[in-house]
């Protein structure tokens, strides 16, 4: 990023520029600044601090309104910023109404194959949020469904994505709880879906549609990716794991590079020397003659 470029997000926005290191760095890594700066308006527009990361950086792949030479339509990566469970919990408590919600009830546990991947999840959740009304203690219950929420690792395909297959539970909560936030802060947490809720899945706007193509835990999926790289043990499973990882995984691609470049490293330096071994151990052993 430029200096000017800089000064000017910094000047409008009014924060100083190790607030705006930490956004970039840290809470939103990889995103650009033109992201990151709508971020930053958002928050703005909401009297949010964005250090709270209330909000998500969504990478949608988003249909332009053009064609291509072949009549189909063009698409391209833009982030969209999508408010998080988060956002909804700090709106609800400045309502000064909010009273808490109910640990999550789940449903029975269900084991089924999904694609090439046996899952157990449960049938439902339900969260209830209590709010006060004139004196007076009102419950708002929300039941949700896991095969009516889970996302899948790609279109039209019945095997879910990487975070609903390691956290089926924790996942349906907050859609439950943003649900049930929804129906008892109408006013204050608005309608507009959470980035946990769109996950995966399909949307729709009224100029453009997009899919939300991979998850929002930005972090979570940068560490599966790395580790899913160095636990490649050759040459060739390296070189399948990081194109799958690669075409999955948009938003993590520049330390999925890094990561594969290293573990490259490090399986040519393991095989130098087994070569070297193995070279040494054909040489003709020193004999000694005794008595001379």
């Amino acid at each position: 990023m430029s200096n000017t470029t800089e000064l000017a997000i910094l000047a409008e926005y009014e924060i100083d520029k190790p607030t705006y290191s930490a956004l970039k760095d840290s809470l939103y890594p990889g995103a650009s600044d033109q992201s990151v700066a709508m971020v930053l308006s958002y928050c703005k527009a909401r009297k949010i601090d964005p250090m709270l990361k209330p909000v998500h950086l969504v990478p949608m792949m988003v249909k332009t309104g053009k064609k291509n030479d072949k009549g189909y339509d063009e698409k391209e990566w833009r982030d969209v910023v999508m408010p998080g469970i988060g956002l909804y919990r700090i709106d609800a408590a400045r309502s000064g109404q909010y009273a808490g919600m109910s640990e999550p009830e789940f449903g029975e546990d269900i084991t089924e194959q999904l694609g090439s991947k046996s899952i157990t999840y449960p049938r439902w959740c339900k969260i209830t949020v209590r709010k006060f009304i004139q004196g007076q203690t009102v419950e708002f219950t929300a039941k949700e469904f896991w095969r009516e929420n889970y996302a899948t690792a790609k279109k039209d395909i019945d095997e879910p994505n990487s975070m609903w297959f390691k956290r089926p539970y924790g996942q349906l909560a907050k859609c439950t709880e943003a649900q049930a936030l929804r129906k008892a802060f109408p006013d204050v947490v608005g309608q507009e879906v959470t980035g946990e809720e769109m996950e995966g899945k399909t949307f729709a706007g009224n100029t453009y549609e997009a899919e939300v193509v991979k998850t929002i835990d930005v972090i979570g999926d940068q560490t599966f990716c790395i580790d899913t790289i160095e636990a490649c043990s050759n040459m060739d499973e390296l070189k399948t794991v990081f194109s799958k990882l690669y075409k999955e995984y948009p938003h993590a691609r520049d330390n999925l590079t890094k990561a594969k470049d290293a573990r490259k490293a490090e399986l040519e330096a393991a095989d130098r020397k087994s070569t070297e071994d193995f070279l040494a151990g054909l040489e003709e052993p020193t004999t000694t003659q005794e008595g001379a």
